[in-house]
C-alpha cells in the first residue's frame, strides 16, 4: 500500500538561504534535542550517499532509523533521504522516503521569501497495512517550524 503526506509554508527569506539550512546538514544540527535526541553521520560528507543515524526521542514506537541522502539537487532546490534501517522499516514498510523542496514563492516577485515542502512516501506490505496510520505530518510539522524559525532569527 502506497501513501504520501506533505506539508509546505512560506518562509519570509530568499529560497537561496532557505537551501543553505535544508540542502545541508544544518537542519540535522537545528533539530537535535528538540524533536530527535541525536544525528550522527555514519557515512559520508552531507551529500548524496551520506548516511545518518536519527535516534528519536521516546514516544515515536522506535528508538532510531537510519536514512540515507539519495538526491541532492542543488539547482532545483530538492534532497531526498530515504530509510535504510530501522524505523517504519521495522514496522512493515517496504519503503520511506522524505523529499525537501525549496520553491520561489510565485506570489513574491521581490524573491524575498520561498515555499519549505516537505514529503513523506512510504510503501507498507499489505499485512501491515494499518500501520500506515503511523505516518502523519506532526513530525515533519516541528522539523520545518524549527529550521524556518532559524532562518527568520539569523535574517
Amino acid at each position: 500500500m502506497f501513501g504520501t503526506l506533505s506539508e509546505e509554508t512560506e518562509v519570509k527569506v530568499p529560497a537561496s538561504k532557505a537551501w543553505a539550512i535544508y540542502g545541508t546538514l544544518e537542519l540535522a544540527k537545528l533539530v537535535v534535542g528538540k524533536v530527535v535526541d541525536a544525528v550522527e553521520v555514519v557515512e559520508g560528507d552531507g551529500g548524496m550517499g551520506t548516511i545518518l543515524k536519527i535516534t528519536l526521542n521516546p514516544g515515536f514506537g522506535f528508538t532510531y532509523y537510519k536514512e540515507k541522502i539519495t538526491k541532492v539537487d542543488n539547482e532545483n532546490r530538492v534532497k531526498e533521504l530515504e530509510g535504510v534501517e530501522g524505523g517504519f522499516l521495522d514496522l512493515g514498510f517496504n519503503f520511506y522516503m522524505i523529499r525537501i523542496e525549496i520553491k520561489d514563492n510565485p506570489t513574491d516577485e521581490t524573491g524575498s521569501s520561498c515555499i519549505t515542502k516537505l514529503t513523506i512516501e512510504y510503501d507498507v506490505k499489505e499485512e501491515f497495512a494499518t500501520n500506515a496510520s503511523l505516518v502523519n505530518t506532526e513530525f515533519l510539522i516541528d522539523i520545518m517550524s524549527i529550521g524556518n524559525e532559524h532562518l527568520l532569527k539569523s535574517s
